[in-house]
């Protein structure tokens, strides 16, 4: 009998134990499906409306929850193209303003610009002009003769005038970023190879063809001999403004003809991997390149084609890349007019370039100049002086810009190699989409609808719930 009470006082606490679930009656969970597990998006916000300047917020979290407000679904099946990074032209001026800083504010602000961690924002491409832009502080080639004098073996090629400014500010800035990108564009030939022998306007010479392609090489090298790799070249800044100070006149025949003839056997002969792309100028002249992809000794060097929009519609980016699909497209420069009108500016950038850019097949987007002055220079003799930077510099004080803003939103998520995926389009909510190397998920959405606006973010059957102010910019990251 005490046995048996024994065992039955042991089997009554056996099966009473907190750890005994499998005795309890069934739960309300047990019987229903747990909830779906939670992926949590992470949220970053510019609305000038409410004053948030590029902030991270709230984070959200997707659900199985349905509304009946517009969604986005995006679409990891749809594969774009590759992503190369988003960025600016580092001007002479800017980097003459950069250098002049005392070493710890330059270190500083190069840390926001070019980094990723924390609220760095992750510039991630570069232009830089081979000579003077309009924003140096003075015109200057790399082979400056006396008059009467010509130079058509480079001997006298030298990049000492990029090794007071440029070429420093470059080194500090791949020391935070190795893998930065760099492209190289020219404003002018030398004086003495063009037709007007002057900086402003005139044509290459035809007998100077091979000339400027060495000359080319010779930068490439001697930019790579600083520890600088030069990953693109495009032919000529604006080939058809020839106003510009400095600045050249090249028809596409042209142009045609001097990577056929000259300089992409010189690349060739000499190893040179840098890319070479074409035009350079605005979207309402797509025949431009076309005329040059359509030539099949020219098209076999070139890479693919650059763009502006001081003209034409960003939409024509796409009848050059489904006439030669098999060529990349560029976007390499937007100017922000001074002194800037961050709501406007900012809408319009992100709408247009950032995501219309992208959404016509472009492999990066580049604002204009990175750094100005408060007066907006340095700029050369009839160069732009109303051109605002992405930052200004007075001294080691600085102040962020549209730009500043309108690169953020992409250049810290998209990193380069990236692939824009499948996403919505939207007049009232334009936005694109992309995938990182890391699996990540982007997307970068603006409110273009002229009220405040909620909105769905659908993606593998799951939604979230978003919301953004009237001509507000969100960035969000899965």
């Amino acid at each position: 009998m005490r046995n048996t009470l024994i065992v039955f006082i042991a089997l009554f606490i056996f099966m009473t134990s907190k750890g005994t679930d499998r005795f309890e009656p069934a739960s309300h969970d047990s019987v229903h499906p747990a909830p779906l597990s939670k992926k949590t998006v992470a949220f970053w916000l510019t609305s000038p409306e409410s004053n948030v300047l590029f902030q991270k917020q709230k984070s959200l979290d997707f659900s199985s929850k349905s509304n009946e407000n517009q969604s986005i679904t995006v679409d990891t099946t749809q594969i774009f193209q590759t992503i190369d990074g988003f960025g600016n032209c580092l001007t002479g001026g800017s980097a003459t303003l950069l250098h002049r800083m005392d070493a710890r504010s330059r270190r500083e602000i190069l840390k926001e610009l070019f980094a990723t961690d924390g609220n760095n924002i992750g510039i991630s491409y570069l232009r830089v002009s081979i000579g003077a832009s309009d924003l140096s502080d003075r015109v200057f080639s790399y082979n400056d003769l006396p008059a009467g004098e010509t130079d058509p073996e480079m001997t006298k090629f030298t990049l000492d005038a990029e090794k007071v400014d440029l070429i420093p500010v470059l080194k500090e800035i791949l020391a935070i970023n190795p893998a930065i990108k760099i492209m190289g564009s020219p404003w002018s030939a030398p004086t003495w190879m063009k037709t007007n022998n002057n900086s402003k306007g005139g044509s290459l010479k035809p007998e100077y063809f091979d000339a400027y392609a060495k000359y080319f090489v010779k930068y490439i090298q001697g930019m790579k001999s600083e520890g600088i790799n030069i990953d693109a070249i495009t032919i000529q800044n604006e080939p058809l403004h020839p106003g510009n100070n400095p600045s050249m006149y090249m028809t596409a025949e042209d142009q045609a003809l001097f990577i056929r003839r000259s300089l992409g056997p010189a690349f060739w002969a000499a190893n040179v991997a840098t890319k070479i792309i074409v035009y350079d100028h605005n979207a309402d002249r797509p025949d431009y390149p076309l005329t040059i992809l359509n030539d099949p000794e020219a098209a076999k060097y070139v890479d693919g084609s650059a763009f502006h929009l001081y003209g034409g519609s960003i939409e024509a980016l796409s009848t050059v890349h489904n006439a030669w699909p098999g060529k990349n497209l560029y976007f390499t420069e937007q100017w922000v007019g001074a002194p800037g009108n961050l709501a406007k500016d900012l809408a319009w950038h992100v709408r247009t370039l950032i995501i219309g850019g992208i959404r016509n097949w472009c492999r990066n987007v580049l604002e204009w100049n990175l750094a100005s002055d408060p007066t907006n220079d340095p700029h050369t003799i009839g160069g732009c002086d109303q051109c605002l930077g992405t930052i200004t510099i007075n001294g080691n004080l600085v102040t962020r810009n549209p730009a500043y803003y309108i690169l953020a939103h992409a250049a810290k998520f998209v990193r380069p190699g990236s692939v824009r995926i499948g996403s919505d389009s939207s007049l009232s909510l334009p936005n694109v989409a992309f995938k990182t190397p890391e699996g990540k998920k982007v997307l970068i959405v603006q409110n273009n609808s002229g009220v405040k606006k909620a909105f769905n973010i659908k993606f593998n059957g799951k939604s979230v719930s978003a919301v953004l102010d009237n001509g507000a910019v969100g960035t969000y990251i899965w």
